[in-house]
């Protein structure tokens, strides 16, 4: 059998079952294009690991592509198509894993002062702040805030309806009114009115959806002209995505500051932010300083009552 026929009878049954499997299904396309056009058979673990390693340096998209291949081989494996895997057994020792930027408040303050009264990348001030309020304060994925459309936006009972989002989950976001009042005041102002139900919430000043390279163009230049930047050694600079993990982090911080039963709200924080497990909200808790002093203290008054909590 081809190698590409086996590749897609892969991709067929994982999107059959339901799976996304979009990033998964670029990788193995590439794959296959690295590999030409081979019998499933005489892959070998030399051009394997040629593939995985590339050209440039290691990173931990080779972890991704090694875990892409490790699930295709098994595939074949089982159905009797090989009769060994040609992908390694272990993956080499990767870089450290990317940490996520937590913004301060006071960062969160200079990034929307900074917002320019005229229009950056085609998105109006009213637009920006709106986002980014938006995304902090109900720690939405850019985009889930990019597909709303208007009768997914409450603002008179305070709900958002995301829909489909990253794990195939819609669900409701309850909002403060405070950013309720925010979504509706970008309703009455916002550059262009509309009233079909099925539209964007978000648009240019030309009155399109707004889409995530515009965001992220603007992004860049709101963060460099707040002067928000990393000053350890990682050369990324901090993100748009960082908003949702500082809402994370800082509703937890919140919690602790209150008494309040972390554990028993942490599952709550996970169906909030539309995670499938607290697996996956437990990378979004980066251990600031502030988080760290805050558990900290929450333990010492575990121990010191004698293993009872607040």
């Amino acid at each position: 059998m081809k190698l590409r026929t086996a590749l897609a009878q892969y991709l067929r049954l994982k999107q059959s079952l339901g799976f996304r499997f979009h990033a998964e299904s670029v990788i193995l396309r590439a794959f296959a294009r690295a590999m030409g056009p081979i019998d499933l058979g005489r892959v070998t673990p030399v051009r394997v690991r040629r593939y995985l390693d590339g050209q440039g340096t290691l990173t931990r998209f080779w972890e991704r592509k090694w875990v892409t291949l490790r699930g295709f081989y098994h595939f074949t494996l089982a159905r009797g198509l090989v009769r060994r895997s040609p992908v390694p057994a272990a993956a080499p020792k990767l870089p450290q894993r990317f940490v996520p930027y937590i913004y301060s408040r006071e960062e969160l303050q200079r990034l929307l002062a900074a917002i320019p009264t005229e229009p950056l990348a085609g998105l109006s001030a009213l637009t920006l702040r709106a986002l980014l309020l938006l995304l902090y304060g109900a720690g939405l994925r850019i985009s889930e805030a990019l597909l709303l459309t208007e009768a997914d936006v409450q603002a008179d009972t305070r709900l958002l309806w995301i829909r489909q989002s990253k794990f195939f989950k819609s669900r409701w976001v309850p909002v403060g009114r405070p950013l309720a009042e925010v979504l509706a005041r970008y309703r009455q102002q916002r550059p262009v009115r509309q009233s079909d139900q099925r539209q964007a919430f978000f648009q240019t000043v030309g009155g399109s959806p707004v889409n995530r390279a515009a965001v992220e163009r603007a992004f860049r230049v709101l963060r460099q002209a707040a002067g928000v930047q990393r000053t350890d050694a990682t050369r990324y600079q901090p993100r748009l995505h960082d908003l949702r993990h500082s809402f994370a982090v800082h509703r937890l911080v919140a919690w602790y500051r209150q008494g309040a039963d972390v554990s028993r709200l942490l599952p709550k924080l996970s169906t909030f932010l539309g995670h499938v497990d607290l697996a996956a909200t437990q990378h979004y808790l980066t251990l600031t300083p502030e988080l760290s002093e805050q558990a900290s203290r929450r333990f010492e008054r575990y121990a010191l009552r004698g293993g009872q909590d607040d």
